[in-house]
């Protein structure tokens, strides 16, 4: 089931998720909804609080290439083991701050422990795409947005921009 993505400004997006601990039916039911929603926005990753969900879980899929298979993947309780020195700048954009991009560096590599769907933990290193993704997904379930680690003047400009969308919607 595809959800409703919350648009920034929106309390809830800065807000830190609650521990989910064991996945269970629901856990699993609000992923695959995720993963829906995900692929559908496009996306290549999405937090539960995106949805309004204040759980510690995010999706990815950061295969882009044609005719190779997806990866999709589900991430409960998600910690950032080990990062790079190394560095490494994307243009992000997310799903909730839409047609808004801004460089953010992040370490080009992070190790990432995790608890998957069948309650088994997991660790894996992702370098590249997949590392930013992973850490953009971790921010949200911390509270953090990728326009945060923007200069004040663009952070303050987009979000007068989302303000802006946000009452011509409401206004349609």
């Amino acid at each position: 089931m595809i959800r409703p993505i919350l648009i920034h400004p929106d309390p809830r997006l800065k807000s830190r998720a609650t521990e989910i601990g064991t996945p269970d039916a629901e856990m699993r039911a609000l992923a695959s909804d995720m993963l829906d929603t995900m692929y559908d926005a496009p996306g290549i990753g999405l937090a539960a609080p995106q949805i309004g969900v204040m759980k510690r879980l995010f999706v990815m899929d950061c295969v882009k290439e044609e005719g190779v298979e997806p990866r999709p993947m589900a991430l409960i309780d998600p910690v950032i083991e080990w990062s790079s020195d190394e560095m490494n700048t994307y243009e992000e954009g997310c799903l909730s701050i839409p047609d808004q991009y801004g460089d953010v560096e992040r370490p080009a590599e992070v190790e990432v422990s995790w608890t998957d769907l069948d309650g088994a933990r997991q660790r894996e290193r992702f370098a590249g795409l997949w590392a930013t993704c992973a850490q953009h997904e971790i921010d949200h379930l911390d509270g953090k947005l990728f326009i945060d680690y923007l200069k004040p003047m663009r952070r303050q400009m987009i979000t007068r921009k989302m303000q802006k969308m946000k009452r011509e919607q409401a206004r349609a």
